[in-house]
């Protein structure tokens, strides 16, 4: 239910929609606090999420063809906002309508083309609603490997933790294709890891359709009995939209397996639920087997027989109307049956025939299912958006192209992390790490550059050598922390007092070096003696008692108008002026001269 915008009501629908199978009354109520809201607040895109999740929640347990109208115009105001995601959720639940209305083939129709794109934009829960509404359709038509593959595809998306109660939906629905199959143990399995998952839902429905495929499995297993209190809570179900809502629970199924539990009379009652609901093929015949079933209990086995006849035509029907394996084993089982109570061998011996080359088709339909739908399954995890017979490979050259930027990705920022430790390596290589200044290495690496462009501009470019004084002296009265803590002192009055385009370096263990580009000599010095009087007037204390003040330095300047423009020769001459300016007795800048070098 993600959409590009984040309002109030759509916030409301998204909740509603999450509950839909989890707490399917409050689904409802949500849904409709989601419309209140997106009509206070002018929100078209709130309102049309909100009446999609009320819609669906008709659809699941209201009136399917009144919902499939609300769904179609719904999705026509989808699809004007830009909600694509939403859209498609919309249609999926035309397509579940048109599937439960005995019309597989036109919901098929429909889903497919937008099967892609829905595995592409929709969230996990909607994702398998998709798949779901695609397995229902394929399972009506008979296709049961088909159908196998998109559930379990479902399954995944809609697990435990993230698929907001949809993943019991998908254990009833495979359990009632594992029965169409014959095999009933497998289904109830499926149907306990259903009926578990509705210990923590409100969702009477979805319980009760669990219980009528195990009533199914049961009967199939000659255990009919054991079904008969999952009828008594079947027929109990309350049928307001808090229950099962106004979706019939099969009462042909359940007079089915109560008579065949020897229950005639509550059967019969049954029977007669049943008879203005009955409308699709397996319902019709399941119908008729009940009315035989009842009449054979009661001694009219003729009346049984006529029962079975008058759906025979059905058995043959082939498309939407076709009836499923399952129901014709079963119709041929019980007219052998009669038969043979009839003393009429040779006919019952025919419908045992018909019986076995059902019971094979489905059998073989069973084999085929599980090695079809593991290969199908395989598709569908590997491949996302299949358009033709060669989709598969394209859906693993996607997924590879997917693993490829992934790995492209971390490589990237496996390279970003490299070039910033790298850039940190050269920075530590370059700076000198207790005063924060550049080091030496990087004044050989600047100097001579700084110097071209001096020149290139014919600017005049300052070098100076600061050594600080009797640095000696503090460290061996002191302690080496003590002259540490001077040294980046010094750094930090340096970076404090520089303009942005000089540049400083620590050139030796006291020794300091400045660039000032733009800046004679005489300029420099001026400079230079205003850091001297700022480091003159600096306090350090010591060993967290001993005060220390007054320190000084000596310098030398030289300029590239005075000295001779290169590298090596301007640092020459700034380093001996320094020099020169210690034995003169320290604390004094002296400048280049060209004329009297060291005046």
């Amino acid at each position: 239910m993600s959409t590009a915008r984040d309002t109030p009501a759509l916030r409301l629908a998204h909740r509603a929609w999450r509950r839909l199978h989890l707490h399917a009354d409050e689904a409802r109520q949500l849904a409709g606090r989601a419309a209140q809201r997106a009509k206070a607040d002018g929100d078209a895109l709130g309102a049309a999420r909100a009446e999609l999740v009320s819609a669906f929640h008709q659809l699941y347990f209201g009136q399917p063809e009144i919902a499939a109208g609300r769904l179609a115009a719904v999705a026509r105001e989808l699809d004007a906002l830009g909600d694509r995601a939403g859209d498609i959720l919309a249609h999926v639940g035309r397509a579940r309508a048109l599937w439960r209305g005995g019309q597989a083939q036109a919901a098929l129709d429909l889903l497919m083309p937008l099967r892609d794109e829905g595995l592409h934009l929709l969230g996990p829960s909607q994702r398998a609603v998709l798949l779901n509404a695609i397995a229902g359709c394929h399972s009506a038509q008979g296709r049961s490997a088909e159908a196998f593959a998109y559930m379990f595809q479902a399954l995944r998306d809609a697990g435990p933790k993230r698929g907001d109660g949809f993943d019991a939906v998908l254990h009833c629905n495979l359990s009632h294709e594992l029965v169409q199959l014959g095999d009933a143990d497998e289904a109830l399995l499926a149907i306990e890891r259903g009926l578990a998952r509705c210990d923590g839902l409100t969702n009477p429905r979805l319980r009760g359709v669990l219980l009528i495929n195990r009533v199914i499995a049961l009967t199939e297993l000659g255990r009919a009995a054991e079904a008969l209190p999952d009828v008594r809570e079947i027929c109990a179900t309350p049928t307001d939209a808090s229950g099962r809502g106004q979706v019939a629970l099969h009462y042909e199924t359940l007079a089915l397996a109560v008579l065949h539990a020897g229950e005639a009379e509550w059967g019969a009652d049954l029977l007669e639920r049943a008879a203005p609901l009955v409308r699709l093929s397996d319902e019709r015949v399941e119908w008729a087997l009940a009315q035989a079933k009842l009449a054979q209990l009661r001694g009219a086995l003729p009346n049984a027989l006529a029962a079975l006849e008058a759906v025979r035509p059905l058995l043959n029907a082939e498309g939407d109307a076709a009836t499923s394996l399952r129901v014709r084993c079963a119709h041929a089982l019980l007219e052998a049956e009669l038969h043979e109570a009839l003393g009429q061998a040779p006919t019952a011996l025919q419908a045992l025939r018909r019986w076995q080359d059902w019971q094979q088709q489905r059998l073989r339909q069973a084999s085929v299912a599980r090695y079809q739908s593991a290969a199908l399954q395989t598709e569908l995890l590997d491949l996302q958006h299949r358009l033709d017979l060669n989709e598969a490979q394209r859906r693993a050259t996607e997924r590879e192209r997917e693993q490829l930027a992934r790995a492209n990705a971390a490589l990237q920022r496996k390279i970003e992390e490299v070039e910033a430790l790298q850039a940190a390596l050269r920075d530590q290589a370059l700076r000198d790490a207790l005063t924060g200044l550049a080091n030496r290495r990087h004044l050989n690496d600047s100097l001579p550059a700084t110097v071209a462009l001096a020149i290139r501009e014919a600017a005049p470019l300052s070098v100076v050598v600061i050594d600080l004084d009797h640095f000696k002296q503090v460290n061996d009265q002191f302690g080496h922390p003590a002259g540490d803590q001077l040294l980046a002192a010094f750094g930090a009055l340096l970076r404090a007092h520089l303009r942005r385009s000089d540049q400083a370096f620590r050139y030796g263990g006291e020794e300091f070096c400045l660039l000032l580009p733009h800046t004679r000599a005489r300029d420099a010095q001026a400079t230079v003696q205003g850091l001297l009087a700022a480091w003159r007037a600096q306090r350090f204390v010591l060993d967290g008692e001993v005060e220390l003040q007054g320190q000084s330095f000596s310098a030398g300047v030289a300029d590239t108008e005075a000295a001779p423009p290169v590298a090596g020769a301007l640092l020459r001459a700034a380093d001996q002026l320094a020099l020169a300016a210690k034995r003169a007795g320290r604390a004094c800048v002296l400048v280049y001269d060209a004329v009297a070098p060291g005046a």
